[in-house]
């Protein structure tokens, strides 16, 4: 087991209004390796008392869903014999009511765009690595959200998506991973 920690720090500033919600939400989040980052709550969530160009939990949860997978989609390419020279994702999260009162960021997008060196793996080895990280990356296991990965790989602007167990291929064929089927998508 291993214990990971967070250091969130928020002081009111001179001025401000606490008790009727006039204070900024900017502080700061420090991580154990010695790195703080700016933080505040998302301008979509409390407007103007939020610092824009700080970084807000629900982006903080989506690069975590994000970075996570690319880590461990490295790893399980490296052991299948493949060559990464580059890995970038435009991830992309969506908040959502879930019920009256209560929201939750409910899908997350990982649209990773992978350079290899060598042979690149077929549609299918390419939906297997995926589907391998997303089971073993420990954030996926830690949250709700649906998390849909979208790569170009091989074959770009032909997509290839997994949904939680689901790889949907292009040419909708739909092939059921983990015993999981959601249904068919017309993709690319």
């Amino acid at each position: 087991m291993a214990t990971y920690t967070a250091e969130v720090i928020w002081s009111l500033n001179p001025g401000e209004d606490f008790a009727n919600g006039r204070y900024s939400r900017a502080h700061t989040v420090s991580f154990d390796g010695g790195v703080t980052v700016p933080a505040s709550a998302s301008p979509h969530v409390v407007g103007k008392w939020a610092d824009p160009a700080a970084v807000d939990p629900e982006e903080m949860l989506v690069a975590a869903l994000s970075n996570c997978h690319m880590l461990t989609f490295l790893h399980k390419a490296r052991l299948a014999g493949f060559q990464i020279a580059r890995y970038v994702d435009h991830a992309e999260g969506i908040m959502d009511e879930v019920e009256p009162g209560r929201s939750a960021v409910t899908q997350v997008w990982l649209k990773p765009d992978i350079t290899w060196t060598g042979p690149a793996p077929t549609q299918e080895q390419l939906a297997d690595l995926h589907h391998a990280a997303h089971l073993e990356c420990y954030i996926a296991n830690s949250v709700k959200t649906e998390v849909t990965v979208s790569a170009w790989g091989p074959l770009k602007g032909r997509e290839t998506e997994l949904r939680s167990g689901l790889t949907v291929e292009p040419f909708s064929t739909l092939v059921a991973i983990a015993g999981s089927i959601c249904g068919e998508r017309e993709v690319g």
